[in-house]
């Protein structure tokens, strides 16, 4: 950029902004719902519960996505290479959209074959339906508990909660169809709960493609308005100016800034850059931070803001 430009990066000390280890969660969770899967796709089959059939196809959904989750948690904590300067951090993201894709590929199928089991109801056994989503319910509620801590700061461990509630009310819709069953004696009851559930199921998995899609297209994450991280830098001491302010997330828990600051004065030292970077991290929970500081903004070819 010539001279007259400096360049920063700093983080926040003493502040822990790696992804959480929720390896031994993503263990029980592949274990117990693997198990589960069988067990309820063979009751599904052996009852001919449509219902439990599609609540089955949704665990193992949820047995795909915990292992991709679980892959891209053990991939984000990688260290930066030669080649992948940031790590392997975004690879997060990519789980994320990849567990929305593979629950809407689950979805479809379950609802063709759902509507085949509507137009031609066969006969179901309740009392074993019951059973095996009470056994559901637990077994999701469990899970979803394990990640419920982490669910807000991560959207990766988001998805793997939102799974697991998504299965547990599954499971309680299954449980409630059975009890109508046995009371009415309609077999029709038991697709229709199937295609309540796939209607549900299909909301959240909406949100979480469309907020995984804007992380992997770079938008500011939510929560951070890019306006007011402008005007902070803007009134840092002797700062007239911010250009070329980015904000994007370089992974599903951790965000980045960049930033040129014009100060006619000078470089006011590294102190100047560590404020900077603790402002960022407590005022907007950003953590990756690199300033470039500059005495005149017309020697910066970045200074248009149509210029990317």
């Amino acid at each position: 950029m010539g001279a007259g430009h400096h360049h920063g990066h700093s983080h926040g000390h003493g502040h822990d902004h790696g992804p959480a280890d929720y390896g031994k969660a993503f263990a029980i969770g592949v274990a117990l719902n693997t198990g589960f899967v069988v067990i309820e796709a063979l009751a599904g089959f052996l009852y001919g519960s449509m219902a439990l059939v599609a609540d089955a196809g949704h665990n193992l959904s949820d047995v795909l996505s915990l292992l991709i989750a679980w892959g891209a948690s053990a991939l984000a904590k990688r260290p930066p290479s030669a080649r992948f300067t940031y790590g392997l951090k975004s690879s997060s993201i990519l789980a994320a959209m990849a567990n929305a894709a593979l629950l809407l590929v689950a979805l479809g199928a379950i609802t063709v074959e759902t509507l085949r089991r509507l137009f031609d109801p066969a006969p179901v056994e309740p009392g074993p339906i019951m059973i095996v989503a009470a056994i559901g319910i637990v077994i999701n509620t469990v899970t979803a508990l394990m990640f419920m801590r982490g669910r807000k700061g991560d959207l990766n461990i988001r998805g793997a909660y939102l799974h697991m509630v998504a299965d547990a009310a599954v499971s309680a819709g299954v449980v409630v169809a059975g009890l109508l069953i046995w009371l009415t004696g309609m077999a029709w009851i038991d697709p229709v709960t199937s295609l309540v559930i796939v209607a549900i199921i299909a909301v959240g998995t909406w949100g979480l493609l469309k907020d995984s899609v804007k992380m992997g297209l770079h938008a500011v994450p939510d929560g951070i308005d890019e306006g007011t991280v402008r005007d902070e830098l803007a009134g840092m001491p002797g700062v007239t100016s911010v250009h070329d302010l980015q904000i994007w997330p370089m992974s599903t828990t951790e965000t980045a800034l960049t930033a040129h600051l014009v100060m006619p004065a000078g470089h006011p030292g590294d102190a100047f850059l560590h404020e900077v970077a603790e402002r960022l991290h407590h005022r907007f929970g950003i953590e990756h931070a690199t300033i470039q500081l500059e005495t005149d903004p017309e020697a910066c070819a970045l200074h248009h803001d149509h210029v990317v």
